[in-house]
């Protein structure tokens, strides 16, 4: 029963992975700019002067084409990844990021937007000066990430299964001790609780996925070198994801009932006549839950790595103004971040949790039976 769960745990994964990865290479618009506002956007931006703490936060926490390892004075190690665009005006282009000189160059028309409704995204300027956005389909650092985390899931998984069948009937070991615990705790503690003990078996291999992915894009992106350190979970579009699987999986396992809950729910009859108040709130109901589920992975990852970046930037403020300051800020700044990141062990359990039980609980509700 184990090994078939594990199998059927990682063919929902595969089938999870690889949609993210379609959505996350839908381009935002496909509409063109006018490339005299940006460049006055740029002169602005120029203007500036001074140390940018917002900018260097949000550049350490979006996606971006390349994976950036260190900077040592003005030479930057990265990792480059391939870049691979549709566009309408010139065809199909693959291509190596570092084509694009971290972001400063420009390569076959195409360059990494500094403004504008672009901004951090690769654009085609074209021959009248108008910039436009092509059919991405690279893989991001965030992309590259997730398949690290595939490739280690597929690890634990096919190293389980494998001993699983091999020794069915001896104590576990090694990586079984370790991925048994949770594929019973995700099991009773979550699935059977929550679903239901003649329902829950077809719904483990889903949530049993979700959990690991969660929990260990989670806790590699507190890992401050590579292959760690992506905020793959602090992605709206991998949260997205996620929460729509589970939309589709609530909405095609609906029974009956749960559907007669919803445009005709118990309730008094004046919350329904005339104006139907309950039957609306309860179809809302059926959008708002699976997006609840991606805002709230979202917001709680994202603000971890903003909020650790942000004591870290302190150093750079205070340094600025004055380096003895900077000085005296790096402790304070640096004894707040260790202890912010072992509460980001228990939050990166936490947030798997949370999401796996809502949506164990969102199947239940759309299995219940009437009573």
């Amino acid at each position: 029963m184990k090994t078939n769960m594990i199998r059927k745990t990682l063919i929902l994964f595969l089938i999870t992975v690889f949609s993210g990865v379609m959505l996350w290479a839908t381009p935002e618009n496909n509409a063109t700019a006018d490339q005299t506002e940006i460049e006055k956007e740029e002169e602005a931006i120029e203007k500036e002067e001074g140390f940018n703490p917002g900018e260097v936060i949000i550049d350490h926490v979006i996606d971006s084409y390349e994976w950036h390892i260190a900077t040592i004075g003005h030479t930057h190690i990265s990792i480059p990844l391939p870049v691979i665009l549709y566009s309408e005006h010139s065809g199909l282009h693959i291509f190596c990021s570092s084509k694009l000189h971290h972001g400063e160059g420009k390569y076959k028309n195409f360059e990494i937007a500094k403004s504008g409704i672009y901004k951090t995204k690769i654009v085609e300027v074209l021959p009248d000066g108008s910039i436009y956005r092509p059919w991405d389909f690279s893989i991001t650092k965030t992309v590259f990430a997730a398949f690290i985390s595939m490739l280690l899931m597929l690890w634990i998984f096919l190293s389980a299964a494998k001993k699983y069948k091999n020794n069915a009937l001896s104590p576990p070991k090694g990586i079984q001790s370790w991925i048994e615990p949770i594929i019973i705790f995700v099991r009773d503690d979550i699935a059977k609780s929550s679903i239901g003990e003649k329902k829950y078996e077809k719904f483990v291999p889903f949530l049993l996925t979700v959990f690991l992915f969660i929990w260990i894009n989670n806790m590699m992106g507190l890992i401050p070198i590579f292959p760690g350190g992506a905020n793959v979970t602090g992605n709206m579009t991998v949260t997205g994801t996620l929460a729509l699987f589970t939309f589709l999986i609530t909405t095609f396992n609906g029974n009956k009932h749960y559907w007669k809950e919803i445009f005709n729910p118990e309730v008094p009859w004046w919350l329904k006549f005339p104006i139907p108040l309950m039957p609306l709130i309860e179809f809302m109901g059926i959008f708002i839950k699976p997006f609840v589920l991606m805002v709230r992975l979202f917001a709680n990852i994202s603000a971890g790595h903003i909020v650790a970046l942000g004591f870290y930037v302190l150093i750079f403020v205070f340094g600025h103004m004055n380096v003895a300051a900077g000085y005296g800020v790096s402790v304070v700044s640096i004894a707040f971040t260790v202890f912010l990141a072992l509460l980001e062990l228990l939050v990166a359990f936490i947030q798997a949790y949370v999401f796996t039980l809502l949506s164990a609980l969102y199947f239940g509700m759309a299995t219940a039976e009437h009573h």
